[in-house]
């Protein structure tokens, strides 16, 4: 091998490898662990406050995840979106419904194994489907940013159109599924009290 060849090798970057981890991905390690704390109090709580909470940690950490995968678009999303809507939404939900803000026996179900065994279950099949299918690929947390929202619009609308619109339909489906269920059930709701009515004239 002449010196110049050797020089090259010598300046050749190393393969990324899971024994020599930096510290983005150390941070990334720390910050899922977190996350993943937090998913587990959510759902195994009693205190339906404490769920929602801790459900906004979690939230919070995956958009912290994306941060560091340099996914900027999809992190901002999560917050405003998941963090700054859905809990918000919940949150009025348990205090406009009188939700007992201590400890609630019915938040418990005695089917917490068959709900275990369905969680695990597609905690390994979506593990497996996910290292299966990146195995070999790396992400340059080093280099410029892979999901701005130029990069992201560009990957959306340019390879994911189709998929974008049907999952519109679909929300707007739900949407007026959600407002003609709960007209009905007002109406079934007020159908009885009409006979008591004319039977009082």
């Amino acid at each position: 091998m002449t010196p110049a060849a050797a020089t090259a090798v010598l300046a050749a970057p190393a393969p990324p490898g899971f024994l020599s981890p930096t510290g983005v991905e150390i941070a990334f390690l720390l910050v899922g662990l977190v996350t993943l704390g937090a998913a587990l109090v959510s759902v195994t709580t009693r205190q339906l406050v404490h769920a929602a909470l801790w459900l906004v940690v979690a939230l919070g950490g995956l958009a912290v995840e994306y941060l560091l995968l340099t996914a900027e678009f999809i992190a901002w999303v999560q917050v405003l979106i998941y963090v700054g809507s859905v809990v918000v939404l919940l949150l009025f939900g348990l205090m406009l419904t009188k939700a007992p803000i201590g400890r609630s026996p019915d938040a418990d179900s005695g089917n917490r194994w068959a709900a275990l065994t369905v969680a695990v279950a597609a905690a390994v099949a979506l593990v497996w489907v996910v290292v299966d299918a990146f195995r070999t690929t790396w992400i340059d947390l080093d280099g410029p940013a892979a999901g701005t929202t130029e990069v992201t619009g560009a990957s959306l609308f340019r390879h994911w159109v189709l998929p974008f619109e049907a999952l519109s339909v679909l929300l707007l489906a739900a949407l007026v599924g959600a407002i003609v269920l709960s007209r009905k059930a007002k109406a079934d709701a007020a159908a009885p009290a009409a006979p008591g009515k004319e039977g009082a004239r």
